[in-house]
């Protein structure tokens, strides 16, 4: 069903019976929704507002696709795909906050740059104030967040319009959002693992943490005291019977977020590892631009499948990085903070950087191998490519060395940090090929970080939460005692916004 531009979609059920609750009712509500509704600044705008709609999308511009289904969440649907976008390339949907639109998304979070970077098409959903008066897409609705039905299913909708009209890899297709669009985004991974080889959630709840608005508060704010089996139990009830694989997922939080707090990462982290079955025990750490850790966890095959980005100090919103550069991307706004280009490594995590079909010259090297050979050091390996006079190595991302040979030593590295390697044929002219697949390698040692104060402190800096004058450490959630000066703890990180109780052990 087309969405008209000009006369916006009636309130459905949810609404209608909001306002007949009278006026105390919708008082609560939008206290509600102030206090705990996943807030971003901006004007609220119907989910059919925006650019004149067209039948099918054209390269290289943003544009709203109408038509894509029955859509029964009441959604619009914009696009974005650079121009000349071959068949065979992935698709990433992008999903905005509260009051946001697609347009916020499109102009800010960086993701239009990385489709003309590693080729690829973007979807952004669009939802409205018809649907939620915050213009919120409904992540904490049983009605609208579960598989086959309300705004779930038309993102879904969206995604099989898009496969038609850009011919995509159904096996890469990827899910991002921010806030709301970020819970949104974690109910559509758990909704269809079918369909979603990945996805990232920025500053947004687990998946299925909420079915109705009454819990929303709870799950921004509060340790759900759950365990990471029952938090993988709400992933496995919302696609019951499917075997896997399942989309490897990264996370995305400020250490400073007081809308959505960090415990939320947390409870992402074991969500999902405990879904891929690995535990939540880190398979390397290592440091990122903009005062950012992260954490790796891999799957059976040692490849990342739930990655945690934890970014020291940033309040509520999408990490963003302007200007120049291969990791940089977006541009700031309301809760588009600059710190990190979230979207660039987030890219990376899921594959997007290596063996596109829009690379032209050689073909990527195979069989590339990373030893860490000492805390500082790394040995990689290749097979050669016929045609080659060099080959450029990507550590995370940037190039850093040009050698002749199939073999090269890294040094100079941190201990106890993990580093992403990639390799390109280099020809004659100087036309890098397409990248490897790749590698991921983790240098020994590397000191673990502890910290000995009051409970107080410990929750000043963010360390511990406060919930009814009882301290908890932040992740492990074991009990520290009261809020005060006198009690006193030490607490060891073992994993970004996870602490454990380490008293004379550090």
């Amino acid at each position: 069903m087309a969405v008209s531009p000009t006369a916006p979609p009636a309130a459905p059920p949810t609404d209608r019976r909001i306002h007949r609750a009278g006026r105390a009712g919708r008082a609560a509500l939008v206290a509600l929704l102030t206090a705990a509704a996943l807030l971003l600044p901006g004007t609220s705008t119907p989910a059919s507002a925006g650019p004149a709609p067209v039948p099918t999308a054209a390269a290289g511009t943003f544009q709203q696709v109408t038509g894509f289904g029955s859509n029964p969440g009441n959604l619009a649907m914009y696009t974005y795909a650079p121009a000349g976008l071959p068949g065979g390339a992935p698709l990433v949907v992008a999903l905005h906050g509260c009051t946001q639109t697609a347009d916020d998304y499109y102009r800010h979070s960086g993701w239009p740059e990385l489709a003309d970077r590693y080729g690829f098409a973007v979807v952004f959903p669009q939802t409205g104030a018809a649907n939620n008066p915050l213009s919120c897409f409904r992540w904490f609705d049983a009605a609208q967040n579960s598989r086959g039905v309300g705004e779930a299913a038309s993102v879904l909708q969206m995604v099989t319009r898009a496969g038609a009209l850009f011919g995509t890899d159904r096996g890469r297709v990827f899910v991002t959002g921010l806030s709301a669009g970020g819970g949104m985004a974690a109910d559509l991974l758990a909704d269809y693992p079918d369909v979603f080889a990945g996805g990232a959630v920025d500053a947004g709840p687990p998946a299925h943490c909420a079915a109705a608005l009454s819990a929303a508060s709870s799950c921004q704010n509060d340790d759900q005291r759950l365990t990471p089996a029952q938090w993988a139990e709400k992933v496995r009830r919302a696609d019951p019977g499917h075997p896997g694989p399942w989309p490897r997922v990264a996370i995305w939080q400020g250490t400073a977020d007081t809308t959505v707090r960090p415990v939320n990462a947390t409870e992402l982290r074991d969500q999902w590892t405990e879904v891929w079955g690995i535990g939540q025990t880190p398979s390397g750490i290592r440091s990122l631009p903009g005062g950012t850790t992260e954490t790796r966890y891999d799957d059976a095959g040692g490849r990342p499948a739930v990655a945690l980005y934890s970014i020291a100090g940033m309040g509520h919103g999408l990490a963003v990085a302007p200007g120049p550069g291969t990791d940089r991307c977006g541009s700031t706004g309301a809760y588009f903070l600059d710190a990190i280009c979230s979207g660039y490594h987030t890219a990376l995590f899921w594959g997007l950087d290596s063996g596109g079909p829009t690379v032209p010259g050689l073909p990527a090297p195979s069989g590339l191998t990373a030893t860490a050979t000492g805390g500082d050091t790394v040995a990689l390996g290749w097979q050669p490519v016929t045609g080659a006079v060099s080959y450029r190595v990507f550590r995370d991302g940037a190039p850093v060395a040009d050698p002749t040979g199939t073999a090269w030593t890294d040094g100079g590295l941190s201990a106890g940090t993990a580093y992403a390697y990639a390799v390109a044929a280099v020809a004659a002219d100087g036309t890098a090929g397409a990248r490897s697949t790749t590698v991921t390698v983790t240098t020994p040692g590397g000191p673990a970080a502890c910290w000995t104060t009051d409970n107080y402190h410990q929750v000043a800096a963010g360390r511990a939460t406060l919930t009814g004058g009882l301290v908890y450490a932040l992740g492990s959630g074991q009990a520290m005692g009261l809020w005060n000066t006198f009690t006193v703890h030490t607490l060891r990180r073992t994993g970004p916004g996870y602490y454990v109780l380490a008293d004379g052990s550090c």
